[in-house]
């Protein structure tokens, strides 16, 4: 499951997703996570569903590699279909048990925010999959820069932020290798209850914390050695600029924008006359 985890990792590949600017697709990813809180009806959810596959397709990423990455995600999404399901009221009652009962509407909101979380993963991984740590970080700067006038470091923030996502996968790759060593000494993750799991866990944390602390200092000596100063009169070997894929993936996303919010109106007006 460690492996699993796709989050923060980039995968190598010429496309036309590749290719575009850091920034639009920042802000496109901004965007696409806005419009899965407007839609709310099955036709809304099947029109994100479609141009998300077809952005998945165009960026030449794999879309088992990126549906593994819902495996370490889960538990998290049945215990939100699990507690939509139980404590949503309204609708036609199905089932009751006690205080415990399933309705028509409990069934609507699980489905409908497991869909949403589902899609919110996979979209947001394309951004950190189709872009490299360092255009990311030189568009999250950018973007943060008209906040620099109200004192907001925004090259700090930036490089914080891409060193967070850039040492995820390192972090795990280095936890699949203690868990094995582990294991060759005799250690069992798997069975017992869960409070006897979480002890186990615990062989696990500490040298975890130690090789996470150790690359920091290791990290920080290595930025120093190459005079870093952050944002103090720094230039870049390769400056952004904007092509025509660009404005044009722009464009597209506007009208996907306005087609999200119309096709909520649809829905609303056709429950307002029914």
């Amino acid at each position: 499951m460690i492996r699993d985890i796709t989050i923060g990792q980039y995968y190598p590949v010429s496309s036309p997703i590749h290719r575009m600017d850091a920034r639009v697709k920042i802000i496109i990813t901004f965007l696409y996570i806005i419009s899965l809180f407007i839609v709310d009806n099955i036709m809304g959810y099947v029109v994100v569903t479609a141009i998300l596959g077809a952005v998945i397709y165009v960026s030449k990423v794999p879309a088992k590699f990126m549906l593994r990455g819902l495996k370490s995600i889960l538990i998290i999404i049945l215990f939100t279909a699990v507690i939509n399901l139980f404590l949503t009221q309204g609708g036609e009652v199905l089932w009751q048990w006690k205080f415990l009962k399933i309705t028509t509407a409990g069934i609507y909101m699980a489905a409908r925010m497991c869909i949403r979380l589902v899609l919110l993963i996979v979209g947001s991984s394309l951004l950190t999959l189709t872009t490299t740590p360092i255009q990311l970080t030189d568009g999250i700067e950018y973007l943060l820069r008209p906040f620099k006038k109200i004192g907001v470091p925004a090259h700090e923030i930036a490089m914080m932020m891409t060193i967070a996502l850039r040492f995820i996968p390192t972090l795990l790759d280095e936890t699949d290798k203690i868990m094995k060593a582990q294991q060759a000494r005799g250690a069992d993750f798997d069975t017992g209850n869960l409070l006897q799991r979480a002890k186990s866990l615990i062989p696990i944390l500490v040298p975890l914390f130690i090789s996470a602390f150790r690359r920091a200092d290791e990290l920080a000596m290595a930025m120093e050695a190459r005079c870093y100063h952050g944002d103090e009169n720094r230039t870049r070997m390769n400056v952004m600029k904007m092509h025509s894929g660009d404005y044009k993936a722009v464009v597209l996303t506007a009208v996907y924008f306005c087609l999200t919010i119309g096709l909520r109106f649809l829905g609303n007006t056709v429950h307002f006359w029914i």
